[in-house]
């Protein structure tokens, strides 16, 4: 088999069997008119690598098909690449925070190995981190296949662009520190002193929640939260029979709340809607908190046979109480008794917060619209 058939033969196994025959019998004669037009040239027949080198002036087989196959030349084009790309630095920065927490919680709730645990972390990263880039270059070359594009492609709103700082590190180490004046790098100098990114104040919470779903729901579990107490005495922790009747409830509120931070990190700018979402989730976890108060009986610690409950009622709401917390005998009561204490007040002081939440929320919700007055 001479070079030309070779040549031919790596092409024709990328085209398609039913053009296969025309297209190369094309390629054959465009092949022969160049050995021609050079042997006219030099007035003797060619070597095999002056034939060899014209070959490669025709193209790769894999380059010389593709030149002949129908639909894109790119796995994702150059118009869907940014938003590819969007969507692989959020993602991936989503899964490493979500990481970073799980780590953090499991090194101070727990007596788990620290190299393990980080080992954990670092393998959940790199394989949730190779699912998302596979999942996102499928449906990328998928919408590039069929030459599908979504509507908000083309009909977007300058004030749903902030969703798009979820791929800014910057705008990520600011909401998990906490700071909500971290200076927004995509922001335009000239727009004056840079502000916060709209939507960072939410991510923590988005992130924080989805943790505590996960736990709720048994997908993630945190040893050092089951049990109590020094090494050597500890007591194990088991919840009362109210935290079994309000699963589902505070499950759905935590979903929820998930929900509206989600959609207050693609919306910032979304002010009633998230007054009036959050307005109802506070008073949802009003009603939440005070069931639980209500139930009287929140845990119970056992320790060599020996149980205590962790309840509480009203007559535990006292300053005088609250001032002598810690001097409780240090046997299982007492740790009970300093725990049911502890819990009564955040309890009460949730709801104290709850009633606020509820109170700013439905005071946004009666404002004037500051887009509609600036």
């Amino acid at each position: 088999m001479d070079l030309i058939d070779r040549y031919l033969n790596a092409v024709a196994a990328q085209l398609p069997q039913d053009e296969r025959a025309d297209i190369i019998a094309e390629l054959r004669d465009l092949i022969l008119s160049r050995f021609e037009a050079r042997e006219e040239e030099l007035g003797r027949a060619l070597t095999g690598d002056e034939q060899e080198a014209i070959l490669h002036e025709i193209g790769h087989p894999l380059v010389v098909a593709a030149r002949y196959r129908k639909g894109p030349d790119s796995l994702i084009g150059p118009e869907l690449f940014p938003y590819w790309l969007f969507a692989v630095k959020a993602g991936l920065l989503l899964m490493l925070a979500v990481q970073a927490i799980v780590l953090f919680i499991n090194l101070v709730g727990g007596p788990a190995d620290a190299g393990q645990s980080i080992s954990q972390a670092i393998h959940g990263f790199i394989g949730s981190g190779i699912t998302l880039i596979g999942v996102v270059t499928v449906i990328g070359a998928a919408m590039e296949h069929v030459g599908y594009r979504p509507r908000w492609m083309d009909r977007w709103r300058v004030s749903e662009l902030s969703a798009f700082g979820l791929s800014d590190p910057a705008a990520w180490g600011a909401a998990m520190g906490g700071t909500r004046t971290a200076k927004a790098t995509w922001a335009p100098r000239s727009l004056g002193r840079a502000r916060g990114w709209p939507g960072g104040e939410y991510l923590f919470s988005f992130l924080a929640t989805g943790v505590f779903v996960l736990w709720w729901i048994g997908a993630i579990h945190f040893p050092g939260l089951i049990r109590l107490g020094p090494p050597g005495a500890e007591a194990l922790v088991t919840g009362a029979p109210i935290w079994t009747t309000l699963f589902g409830a505070i499950l759905l509120y935590a979903v929820a709340q998930m929900a509206v931070d989600l959609a207050s990190l693609a919306r910032p700018s979304a002010v009633r809607m998230r007054a009036a979402a959050q307005a109802v989730i506070a008073a949802a976890g009003l009603w939440l908190t005070w069931t639980i108060f209500g139930a009287g009986h929140w845990f119970t610690l056992t320790r060599d046979g020996e149980t205590a409950r962790i309840a509480g009622d009203w007559s535990l709401l006292d300053i005088d109480r609250l001032r002598a917390l810690g001097d409780g005998t240090r046997d299982l009561a007492g740790m009970a008794g300093t725990l049911s204490l502890v819990m009564s007040w955040v309890l009460a002081l949730s709801a104290i917060g709850l009633v606020f939440k509820i109170v700013g929320s439905l005071w946004r919700l009666v404002q004037p619209d500051p887009r509609r007055t600036a």
